[in-house]
């Protein structure tokens, strides 16, 4: 795994893929007389790499579309459903190019094997790249499916192949007046070759595209209808819960009362695992019941090779180790001169910044239901975001090859990068394989929030300095960033010794700002934690630092902080104007401090974020009640080059301002002896709904290449919040989340 490229690639690399007709080729699941079509793969290098690794199978070919004789299209994907719409985008993108009404579409996750290495060799849902990574190789498929389908109608008709044209699912010959369904033509379509060339509708003529197509899930998930992997059900299954050791790295060592828990209603079995000791029976609720009563002896580990927590480890003496690790670090980004440039500026600014680690809290907790087959393979339904990573994963633990594993992929019950591989101690499905292997039988295990929290992979712990210059004017001359610590890519795809962490520097490098001397460095720290991808990853905090400590040079220039973004982004035309944009959105810039209609006092801030392809710019408004931080709006412009759906787009955008809103104002995972101290919500609070602001979205379509959509939203938030505190109250934040400040009402 280590061997991963964490950059999956341009857009481009895709564009080289061509569809193919799998119709004749014995394909598991295809439907009788359907039409069935693929598209082939680049043989590079990365590919055949993760084939070899464990990406197999049966022979099965990346997002195919399946048109069956009922005219019903079968779209699956390579990449995973968890909330985001891509189900839906997709259907839209090759339902334009088919000339078929999504809302006609089914869209399922596709199984693991090589045929689906879309990205560049690998396959992985995140970073916002789904749409992007696919949107002309969809455009493709469905347009040469409507090729097949025309050439098919000229030859039952005898007609032209010109003289026919398309209407939502069906060819229509307009001389006579007859038409004829997708599905009678399927059968006939199968038979034909793939058209080497086929032209792509002009985006003026997009139906589909472009247009706030209603969810193809919406109504499933309001009706209950919607299967999510706490859900599954199979015949014969038992039911676990999990008691893990409070500190990761413990193992259980005597039971103080099992034969009290054994015979408790409905206890199948007790059972020890790696760090945990699990209770088997034929209702969760029973297990639950009898593994929190099971009274456990834990032990230090026996081996050095498992990750384990210092039992002295504390949220303080983390941030406390950062702070006091030295510079300078390895590059990330060099222009001009910042050291000789720092000497000679007329004004100097040095800040520290912290964020803290934060749990992912989606809404269904992790779940892994495992079955043995008598031909000795293995049947693993799990929520994941790489079915091939989680495939070679389970191969190991369960000891059998890669290729009699078949990994079943349900739709996500939150998304927020939880569901990526982070080894075995952050999921279940270790745990399931092991019982079910132990007693013979399907086993599900659910594990409850307090078994999350207590091993989720978590996003790790940030710190930055700053240093800043000024010239005679008040305008920025010079910048130094060091982050400090260890990011989730380095941890999980492997950190080269003189390149710095990427996620470690997203948000701080490579600003759009014009100034001229410039210095980001990453100092690695290893953390003891599980640390994992969290939704916007280094963006997440990065931005906050970065943006609130520009709030702090333009204040010690005496600029106003709105006015100086637009400054410094005279020759960044796309950025300049999303930030008029917002502006305007907003009703015009105004800092503050300021009256509102209401009487009370607030202020205004401003951030920018260029995330996962996107460019974004926020503005938040914000007052103080009681000591506590009131947000009334947040406007947010975003930029995404171009765009599928913008109701999915404007859905994103709240969904993430909540996620960001969140982590500013309350969210925060404290250590302490080793130990998360929250296990549930109760001690770890979210934004709860009374306190959630009006959003306010537009869209710009720069026409720049396609950008991401489900995280971008999200990084803007938190500085936009604390630079309008600052305005208000003349304090500076340099430290989330803001539940640990105590701010005085303003008059």
């Amino acid at each position: 795994m280590n061997s991963m490229n964490h950059d999956f690639g341009p857009a481009s690399d895709l564009i080289e893929q061509r569809p193919v007709n799998l119709s004749r080729r014995d394909f598991l699941g295809a439907s009788v007389g359907a039409m069935v079509l693929g598209v082939t793969l680049p043989r590079t290098k990365a590919l055949a790499q993760n084939a070899a690794a464990g990406a197999q199978g049966a022979p099965r070919v990346a997002a195919f579309l399946e048109i069956r004789a009922d005219s019903s299209v079968l779209l699956r994907s390579p990449f995973v459903e968890g909330g985001q719409g891509i189900s839906t985008g997709f259907a839209q993108i090759v339902g334009e190019e088919l000339d078929a009404d999504p809302a006609s579409f089914t869209v399922e996750c596709a199984p693991p094997g090589a045929d689906y290495l879309v990205l560049n060799g690998n396959r992985f849902t995140g970073g916002s790249r789904s749409m992007r990574s696919s949107y002309e190789l969809m455009r493709r498929v469905g347009a040469s499916a409507r090729q097949m389908l025309l050439q098919a109608a000229a030859a039952r008709l005898r007609v032209p192949l010109a003289s026919l044209s398309t209407e939502p699912g069906r060819v229509r010959h307009a001389a006579s007046n007859r038409t004829i369904e997708y599905g009678a033509l399927a059968s006939d379509a199968a038979g034909l070759p793939v058209p080497e060339n086929v032209t792509l509708r002009a985006d003026k003529d997009f139906r589909w595209i472009g247009k706030p197509v209603a969810r193809l899930d919406v109504r499933d998930k309001s009706t209950g209808k919607a299967i999510y992997g706490i859900d599954l059900k199979i015949d014969g299954m038992l039911q676990a819960a999990v008691q893990h050791a409070p500190r990761l790295g413990l193992e259980p060592a005597a039971f103080a009362n099992e034969a009290e828990v054994a015979a408790m209603p409905g206890v199948h079995s007790i059972h020890r695992l790696p760090g945990a000791v699990a209770v088997l029976g034929e209702r969760w609720w029973h297990a639950r019941r009898a593994v929190e009563t099971l009274q456990v002896t834990w032990k230090e580990p026996t081996s050095s090779n498992q990750r384990s927590m210092p039992a002295d480890f504390s949220s303080a003496g983390r941030k406390a180790l950062l702070a006091a690790t030295p510079g300078p670090g390895i590059p990330a980004e060099t222009a001009g001169d910042a050291s000789a440039a720092l000497s000679n500026a007329a004004q100097v600014i040095t800040a520290s910044y912290d964020a803290p680690y934060l749990a992912h809290g989606q809404l269904e907790p992790p779940s892994a239901l495992a079955r043995w087959n008598q031909d000795g393979t293995l049947d693993l339904w799990t929520p994941n975001q790489a079915p091939e990573l989680f495939q070679t994963a389970v191969a190991k633990v369960a000891g059998i090859p890669p290729e009699k594993v078949k990994i079943h992929s349900p739709i996500l019950g939150g998304f927020f990068g939880r569901h990526f591989l982070y080894g075995t101690d952050a999921h279940p499905f270790p745990q399931a394989i092991l019982l079910s292997k132990a007693v013979g039988r399907p086993v599900k295990i659910v594990w409850s929030r307090e078994e999350e929290f207590l091993r989720d992979a978590l996003r790790p712990m940030g710190f930055v300095r700053f240093r800043g210059g000024l010239d005679a004017k008040g305008l920025p001359l010079a910048f130094e960033a060091e982050t400090i610590g260890e990011g989730p890519a380095g941890r999980w795809f492997g950190r080269k010794p003189d390149t710095a962490d990427r996620s470690s520097v997203e948000g701080i490098a490579n600003k759009p700002y014009a100034i001229p001397h410039r210095r980001v460095a990453h100092v690695p720290v290893d953390d003891p934690n599980v640390i994992g991808f969290w939704r916007s990853v280094g963006h997440s905090m990065n931005d906050f630092f970065y943006e609130t400590f520009f709030d702090e040079l333009a204040d010690a220039g005496q600029q106003d902080p709105y006015e100086l973004r637009l400054r410094l982004l005279a020759d960044k035309p796309r950025h300049k104007r999303l930030l008029e944009v917002v502006g305007d959105l907003s009703g015009g810039w105004k800092r503050g401090p300021f009256t509102a209609s209401d009487g009370s006092k607030r202020a205004r801030g401003v951030a920018m974020a260029s995330p996962f392809g996107s460019e974004v710019a926020t503005i938040a408004e914000v007052s103080l009640k009681s000591g506590a931080v009131t947000v009334h709006d947040v406007w947010v412009a975003i930029d995404p080059g171009r765009i599928v759906n913008p109701a999915i787009i404007e859905a994103q955008v709240n969904s993430a301002v909540a996620l960001g809103l969140s982590s500013a104002l309350l969210e925060e995972v404290v250590y302490a002896n080793g130990a998360p101290q929250a296990r549930n919500f109760d001690g770890y609070s979210i934004l709860p709904p009374d306190r959630m602001p009006r959003v306010h979205v537009r869209i710009v379509e720069s026409g720049a290449p396609m950008g991401g959509i489900g995280e971008p939203g999200l990084p803007g938030v938190p500085p936009a919040v604390v630079n309008a505190i600052a305005a208000l109250t003349g304090q500076r934040i340099r430290s989330l989340p803001l539940s640990k400040f105590k701010f005085g009402d303003v008059g």
